[in-house]
């Protein structure tokens, strides 16, 4: 009986690889028979399109690391769960330079994977609710805005700025307007800061055409649009007094999507303020008070969407976890479960493995006038015909 050599290369499964290089034009599609395997002890593959080679991790947060994944993974679960760097540099003899970096890589991953799962337009929010808080950070103050569907408790936006101003709320509701489908009734609950109303009208609108034809085309608020305010005062830091207005559209008609979404039978802002504490228990850096406060914006950035991903995709929601008795959905539920984003509960080694394919190859713009006649198909022009003295026509010689 012969042996079986155990050193044989094995083939190399590439259904599911892309080639990642931006001047391919195979560029980001899977399944066309144009990766192939390219060496045996190291997972590497080749496009036959362009003839570049490229590792296994290119679009993941591996790209590029030289420690073990293993180590790599279970330091950003540490993360993930509010543990302080300083902890992790203690506990696993690494140096504090490596486990920042470490937190930007995994951020800046998890915020490319946000964008390509949630921010496609596909989502019907029905119910949205957005806040601000304070970030201490060394020497400074930043704001942090964030968004949540109430539906789903998916959270769907967050934006960093040193100072809260239309700016900051500007680009939050455009990141909004990104996740949610066009021209659906949509409400959203916000405190009473004076910019959002604004900003939420400014983003959720389009285009139509001028009916006069002349001048830019108009543009249109979603006849299906509104927006709650609720207004705390305190007196002692207690709650005295709770206003709640309709900035925009009718409280008969946002009185059924409160319903429909279970966010409660009035306005409010529970829901998001309850996100606001899970995002402080679980990235040190938003602490109050603490002695490892974050040094640079982009650190702040990068913990958000650290924390905003694993939030989606790898904890389940207790309350989204519970039976159906009791308004859940009877088995362990993340909010992207519930969002029907994914079918199953992510690890945090699949959230950082996942590769996001480049966008295709954009089709080159055709320049000059265009033919109005195909050239083969033009007749041929007859010759001339030339009246002799005699009264007689015939064609020219020449």
């Amino acid at each position: 009986m012969k042996k079986r050599d155990t050193n044989i290369p094995q083939k190399t499964n590439t259904s599911e690889q892309f080639c990642p290089n931006l001047e391919c034009t195979s560029r980001g599609q899977i399944g066309q028979g144009n990766i192939v395997g390219h060496g045996s002890k190291r997972p590497r593959y080749k496009c036959k399109t362009c003839g570049k080679t490229f590792s296994a991790r290119v679009g993941t947060a591996l790209e590029g690391l030289r420690k073990p994944t293993e180590l790599f993974v279970i330091v950003v679960i540490l993360l993930a769960y509010g543990c302080p760097i300083q902890a992790i540099v203690h506990g696993f003899g690494l140096d504090e330079r490596t486990v920042a970096s470490w937190q930007h890589r995994a951020g800046k991953h998890c915020e490319l994977v946000h964008q390509e799962k949630i921010e496609r337009g596909i989502l019907d929010l029905m119910h949205v609710q957005a806040d601000e808080i304070w970030v201490k950070m060394r020497g400074t103050v930043v704001w942090v805005a964030l968004a949540m569907m109430v539906p789903t408790r998916l959270w769907i936006a967050g934006e960093v700025s040193k100072t809260r101003d239309s700016n900051l709320i500007d680009r939050l509701m455009e990141q909004v307007r990104r996740c949610c489908k066009a021209m659906t009734a949509l409400l959203i609950c916000t405190d009473g800061f004076a910019a959002y109303p604004k900003s939420i009208i400014k983003a959720f609108r389009d285009k139509v055409k001028n009916p006069y034809g002349i001048g830019a085309p108009r543009k249109r608020v979603w006849p299906r649009l509104y927006i709650g305010t609720v207004i705390k005062y305190t007196v002692k830091r207690r709650v005295t007094e709770v206003v709640r207005r309709m900035s925009h559209g009718q409280w008969r008609k946002a009185k059924r999507l409160i319903k429909a979404s279970k966010g409660g039978k009035k306005l409010n802002t529970s829901f998001i303020e309850r996100l606001n504490g899970t995002f402080r228990e679980r990235l040190a850096s938003f602490t109050r008070k603490c002695r490892h406060a974050a040094s640079k914006i982009e650190t702040v950035h990068a913990g958000i969407y650290l924390i905003g991903c694993t939030y989606n995709f790898c904890f389940f929601h207790h309350e989204l976890s519970k039976s159906k008795t009791k308004g859940g959905y009877g088995f362990p539920c993340t909010p992207a479960m519930a969002s029907g984003i994914t079918n199953h509960i992510w690890s945090v080694k699949e959230l950082l493995t996942y590769k996001i394919p480049p966008p295709p190859l954009p089709v080159p713009k055709k320049r000059g006038r265009s033919r109005t006649k195909c050239i083969q198909n033009m007749p041929i022009p007859k010759k001339p015909v030339v009246r002799l003295r005699k009264g007689v026509l015939c064609a020219p010689t020449t």
